[in-house]
């Protein structure tokens, strides 16, 4: 199985900023493959703890090079739950990459563990005869510090059901459950990763020590 690596991590970064510079991102410095995948975005806020900016992948087999290009763009500027990452809060992102694999069917709804398995739930709301899902990657219930049945009452509300949560429905629940491997990049280790994989030019990057100010004009992560 691919791991999920700095190499990818760095590759979101270099397709958000190529973005906002209107530029071509540099090759992939990790190999091909397919896998489902996952890029998460956060920002630090106040220097608190990372506080969700955009999530979203793919639960399908993706070439990881297109996969990551598509999806560190999609997470940023079109998850529907918050407003487009801006070119100023830049020096204040991280990016998490996801891999997933070994998706098994499970026995019941609380057939996995939390902390090591994803989640995957479908089922039909009975209100309007409808079919949903959604899915939480492994480390959300953990950080959440949520319980079994929390997590699978909160994955219920994400799929979009607004009804009484009932016993009843959390057994007709289909639930997948699968593992992942992720890696955690923020942007002042992205800023290092450049410098010290290719040696450019920075003089008008933002420095992630510095208040966010007006530069998206000015990013010129690319000029090697």
């Amino acid at each position: 199985m691919v791991s999920a690596n700095k190499e990818m991590a760095a590759f979101c970064f270099d397709t958000l900023v190529a973005h906002y510079n209107s530029e071509d991102a540099p090759p992939a410095a990790f190999d091909e493959g397919q896998h489902p995948l996952f890029v998460t975005w956060k920002k630090v806020v106040n220097d608190g703890e990372p506080r969700l900016r955009g999530c979203i992948g793919t639960l399908e087999a993706r070439y990881l090079i297109n996969g990551f290009r598509d999806y560190a763009l999609t997470s940023a500027l079109r998850d529907r739950r918050f407003p487009p990452i801006q070119a100023k809060e830049l020096p204040y992102l991280e990016c998490t990459v996801s891999i997933l694999a070994d998706y098994e069917a499970a026995d019941h709804y609380l057939d996995w563990e939390v902390g090591k398995h994803g989640i995957i739930i479908e089922f039909i709301d009975p209100d309007h005869n409808t079919r949903r899902s959604a899915t939480y990657l492994p480390e959300v219930a953990a950080h959440e510090g949520w319980t079994k049945t929390e997590a699978i009452d909160s994955l219920i509300r994400k799929a979009g059901y607004n009804g009484l949560i009932t016993e009843s429905l959390r057994k007709r629940l289909q639930l997948t459950r699968y593992q992942s491997t992720l890696f955690t990049m923020s942007y002042s280790e992205y800023v290092s990763y450049v410098k010290e994989t290719r040696g450019s030019v920075w003089d008008r990057l933002p420095s992630p020590n510095l208040e966010a100010q007006e530069h998206c004009r000015t990013l010129q992560l690319f000029d090697l």
